[in-house]
């Protein structure tokens, strides 16, 4: 088992593969009691380089009543803030220390390009996670005027906000370390324990994680992590009655199946869901910015990003001059493995995807859409072509659907307001962007624009102090900004008589 490609990794990489399957449970890795594994494989080429733990329900236990007893017994939140925060800012330390290992690991086990893994899942983490360490200081609850009775007695009421307890923190395929970092950080960050399930296809970089944070001294039992299948590892975890809250980021049917469980058990929960965002180009917008801004947008990491753009909708005037710089450009992209710096176009995650997206496509055909088809892929591997599709119909499942793959609709408008409404027209409400140089267009339907996050002239960039999360079915809570990890506390009120 291992790495075996023509690309050379760093030594930690191929120890750590090399390494028996374990899960992380009171800063150990532990062996299972299920026997039961699964493999773990290199999307650009098919190779199992790995095999991991499915874990078994007795397993979650055990983990959950390690991070429970970590709580109970304050061995972290019961820590001077301060120090919290010293600790979590030397686990920062250490993963950019580090970060060229977790880079490649990243790739491998995900697909993506080592340059993003570099520049995102390493780069943009450890400033997440700096964000987050300062936030650990910030805690703070208000005080009020009352008019409880008065005379002789007197009355002083204030909030204070306490750590939540344990948290389950379920982290998906496409960003595997970065999106569990913003699950694992603030709720640390807030004084609460974390039991951490990574995707059962991306596990690995989790568990390096969970080693990592030990190293950074946190106590044992206060980060661990489990993997396995979604349906028995997963649900094990989301219906164990020690759980506190739930912060999830994945499918919108997974995530209302969460949402159902911990309402029915009265857990807290965030949940960041999918997105079938939008971009509305207006006649005035400024091409040589949008094509590489669409590009961007649209295929990052083969276009397996909530907020990717996957329908375009530009006013005439210049359609046919963006599908024609669009298709060029998808045509000229250089593929290969993710490991391969020069490499545009990557694999997708894993076989079942790219079977997913092939059949959204084959669908797209089948309806008599128009699909403009860029570079070449090879057989080997989980490659799909970076595609147009030419005004698909408004019911054509890609259009409606969530792709999660390298494909983008395109589609001719008469004007900003049909644009708009067919922007608005979808159960999902993530993320949208709106290209144009006008400032009052800009000030004008950036409002009507029915999306959590909206760009202008830009797409799918976040920053650790802008909120981010979805209206509609794109999900339920924010993530990111000053107000954190109040999703991660209760708010008790204190009233006192004097």
């Amino acid at each position: 088992m291992g790495y075996d490609g023509p690309y050379p990794v760093d030594a930690r990489v191929t120890e750590f593969l090399a390494l028996d399957p374990a899960l992380f449970i009171d800063g150990l890795r532990v062996a299972p009691g299920s026997a039961s594994t699964l493999p773990v494989f290199d999307p650009s080429s098919g190779a199992q380089i790995a095999v991991a733990v499915d874990a078994s329900a007795a397993d979650v236990d055990r983990a959950v009543r390690s991070a429970h007893a970590a709580f109970a017994d304050g061995r972290w939140r019961q820590l001077r803030p301060a120090d919290r925060e010293r600790v979590l800012l030397r686990f920062a330390d250490l993963v950019t220390e580090r970060g060229e290992a977790f880079a490649q690991l990243e790739t491998l086990e995900q697909g993506k390009s080592i340059n993003i893994s570099r520049m995102f899942e390493v780069g943009a983490s450890s400033e997440w996670m700096r964000y987050v360490a300062g936030l650990t200081t910030k805690i703070g609850g208000r005080t009020f005027d009352t008019s409880l009775p008065g005379g002789p007695q007197h009355w002083t009421t204030y909030t204070r906000r306490e750590p939540v307890g344990v948290v389950a923190g379920i982290a998906p395929w496409n960003f595997p370390m970065m999106i569990a970092l913003w699950k694992v950080m603030p709720a640390l960050a807030a004084g609460c324990s974390v039991v951490l399930k990574p995707s059962e296809v991306t596990p690995l970089t989790a568990l390096m994680l969970a080693q990592t944070a030990i190293d950074a001294g946190l106590p044992p039992g206060v980060f661990n992590v489990v993997t396995g299948s979604g349906a028995g590892c997963g649900a094990a975890l989301t219906e164990h009655p020690l759980i506190a809250k739930i912060t999830f980021t994945g499918s919108t049917p997974t995530g209302k199946a969460i949402g159902r469980t911990a309402a029915g058990n009265m857990t807290r929960f965030t949940l960041e869901l999918g997105g079938k965002n939008p971009a509305i180009i207006l006649r005035d917008a400024d091409l040589d910015a949008v094509i590489p801004g669409l590009l961007a947008g649209a295929f990052l990491n083969g276009g397996q990003v909530c907020a990717a753009a996957s329908r375009v909708y530009v006013e005439a005037p210049l359609y046919d001059a963006l599908v024609s710089q669009l298709e060029a450009a998808i045509g000229a992209m250089s593929v290969g493995a993710g490991l391969d710096p020069n490499a545009q176009v990557n694999p997708l995650v894993s076989k079942a995807q790219q079977m997913k997206v092939q059949a959204y496509l084959e669908d797209a055909r089948a309806q008599g859409g128009d699909l403009l088809v860029g570079a070449k892929v090879p057989d080997a591997g989980y490659f799909v072509s970076p595609t147009l599709v030419l005004n698909p119909a408004e019911n054509l499942k890609l259009t409606r659907e969530e792709v999660f793959g390298p494909v983008l609709g395109v589609t001719r408008v008469d004007s900003a307001e049909q644009g708009l409404a067919l922007a608005n027209d979808s159960n999902m409400g993530l993320g949208a962007s709106l290209w144009t140089r006008d400032l009052k267009s800009a000030m004008d339907l950036t409002p009507r624009i029915e999306a959590g996050t909206v760009w202008v002239n830009s797409h799918v960039f976040i920053d650790p102090n802008m909120p981010f999360g979805g209206y509609k079915q794109s999900g339920i809570g924010r993530d990111f900004g000053v107000d954190w990890l109040d999703a991660y506390t209760e708010l008790k009120s204190v009233c006192i008589s004097h």
